[in-house]
């Protein structure tokens, strides 16, 4: 039995990417997602989490805008984020969600951001020629709890088509074809 948090999966998986988004070189080089620089990367996952939390009454607040400050941008985040996982009275709050049901905060951002946070961490890190290893602890469960569910997330309409992988890959290799990333994608 694990004791592990949300508030903990959120600082681990949010630690690597913090570190990947402070290697980055240049924000304009695009990555494995299509029409997608490594700026849009951090927007997208600074963007739609404090809409979806503002949905479910929480108001993070507002941080440099990622179109012209990509680092600054994740790092406020990224801290508001941790800072609501870690006070129990906000993480523990039960809230609605047309999808998933009825459930705490704390759990719904580590199944719906966090999980988000750690797939692209890939993207920029392989955008911009950093380390692009998932850690596998992670991942195996990640994609196994996926594929039970790719009837609901492909409706979703939240990942790219399937890429197909060898049936024997890893699960970092299965997990990007999962969300329609192509593994050998290069810069």
């Amino acid at each position: 039995m694990t004791t592990e948090t949300p508030a903990d999966r959120h600082r681990a998986i949010a630690a690597v990417f913090t570190d990947r988004v402070h290697g980055v070189a240049d924000w304009d080089v695009p990555t494995p997602v299509p029409e997608w620089t490594a700026r849009d990367v951090v927007g997208h996952l600074t963007t739609w989490s404090a809409g979806f939390l503002h949905g479910a009454g929480v108001t993070l607040p507002p941080g440099p805008d990622p179109a012209d400050d990509p680092v600054g941008a994740w790092d406020a985040h990224a801290a508001a984020i941790q800072a609501l996982l870690d006070d129990p009275e906000s993480a523990g709050r039960t809230i609605e969600n047309p999808h998933m049901g009825t459930m705490e905060l704390g759990v719904m951002v580590d199944r719906i951001y966090t999980t988000d946070i750690f797939m692209h961490t890939w993207d920029l890190a392989r955008a911009t020629g950093q380390d692009d290893r998932l850690d596998p602890a992670v991942t195996g469960p990640v994609v196994e709890g996926m594929e039970q569910m790719e009837e609901v997330l492909r409706g979703s309409g939240q990942f790219g088509v399937r890429v197909p992988v060898p049936d024997d890959a890893d699960a970092q290799t299965r997990l990007l074809g999962f969300i329609g990333r192509d593994p050998d994608w290069k810069p």
